[in-house]
């Protein structure tokens, strides 16, 4: 019992990872839009703790103390500049790792799609071609919708 690969009675994967031949495959995850937008993020939650740490301070400082407001805005200043330095480099690392990850399944999803289509494609050609027997194009499609199910692995005899 010999396990081989598709021969030239059955259809073909053609892999296309080459850049040459990359059949104008762009992914659409995109690293600098992730990190920037973890930024904006790490700004947008900073900025929401100042002003929560500025309201928290208006209890404490009398409404009728001088320089009030700029009291409070230092507090919620210093509060939000804490929290960002302190969140942001983690946010980044974390946005980069998810970004790559992401990247990596995208492209492991879309080269599937396109080898599946590339088989079926052979599959309907052979299909069409009056000279294959029956019993093959029946056995070649089978054997395709086995594999693209997960059900079969193929296993010939010599």
């Amino acid at each position: 019992m010999r396990i081989s690969a598709v021969n030239t009675c059955c259809p073909k994967p053609r892999f296309t990872a080459n850049e040459k031949d990359n059949s104008g495959y762009e992914n659409p995850i995109n690293r600098k839009t992730e990190s920037k937008l973890a930024v904006w993020g790490s700004i947008g939650g900073s900025v929401l703790a100042g002003v929560t740490a500025a309201g928290f301070g208006s209890c404490f400082i009398k409404s009728d103390a001088p320089r009030r407001a700029l009291k409070l805005g230092g507090i919620g200043a210093v509060v939000g500049l804490a929290l960002m330095a302190l969140t942001l480099p983690a946010k980044l690392y974390d946005t980069k790792v998810r970004a790559f990850t992401r990247e990596k399944e995208m492209d492991v999803f879309s080269r599937d799609r396109e080898l599946k289509s590339n088989i079926m494609d052979e599959v309907n050609k052979e299909v069409k071609n009056e000279d294959v027997d029956l019993d093959q194009k029946i056995n070649h499609y089978t054997t395709v919708q086995m594999a693209n199910n997960g059900n079969g692995m193929m296993i010939k005899g010599v």
